[in-house]
């Protein structure tokens, strides 16, 4: 029987990408869990003391970080959503693989909309954002098909990792990536011809 595990994800207030990594259940009622950025610049902390989990959010909205304090069924069971007290903006996500990628990806499409509404000078998040959300909105459609996304190693399973002109589609298994451009027009007019996508698979 495999070991049951809950997802984390958040958007990294320095680097602006989404975070997202899975824990066993056995290990979070057992000790404290970190969850950290690849830029390094930031981390989710759960720590637990018997009776309530305390979970330290970086917000990748108002980019300061929250704390919440959660009864032990609803960091491991279900679904969880933790909001930024600032905007109200959901800003962290606690469930299944699936469901925090989901939550995950239109919290990067917010994430800079707030910025912009703000009035930041901050950089922009991708190359066109507009073609960026179509890309998203795209793939989001091919994978609803059935086999819409596969690897060539014969796994299903896939994450993706938004970039600032592209989505590289990572299989869960092998490792292999491929590449989704998406800076212009021309990169959603091939999207679009796609019926269904095939990750390559890694060779040996």
């Amino acid at each position: 029987m495999s070991e049951e595990m809950r997802t984390f994800g958040y958007l990294c207030p320095a680097c602006g990408k989404a975070v997202m990594a899975s824990r066993s259940v056995f290990a979070l009622e057992a000790s404290n869990a970190e969850v950290e950025c690849a830029c390094g610049k930031s981390a989710l902390k759960v720590e637990f003391d018997g009776e309530k989990y305390y979970i330290y959010v970086p917000c990748g909205i108002c980019r300061e970080t929250h704390e919440a304090v959660c009864l032990p069924e609803r960091v491991l069971q279900g679904a969880t959503a933790l909001g930024c007290s600032k905007t109200k903006q959901f800003c962290c996500f606690i469930g299944l693989e699936g469901i925090v990628e989901k939550n995950l990806r239109e919290l990067v499409i917010l994430a800079e909309k707030e910025q912009r509404q703000a009035g930041e000078e901050a950089p922009e998040a991708f190359v066109d954002n507009v073609i960026m959300y179509e890309i998203l909105s795209e793939l989001k459609e091919i994978a609803g098909r059935d086999r819409g996304i596969t690897c060539a190693c014969g796994s299903s399973r896939y994450g993706m990792e938004i970039r600032r002109s592209a989505v590289d589609l990572v299989c869960r298994d092998c490792g292999a990536k491929l590449r989704i451009p998406a800076a212009t027009d021309a990169d959603l007019d091939d999207l679009c011809c796609h019926m269904k996508l095939v990750i390559p698979g890694k060779r040996d």
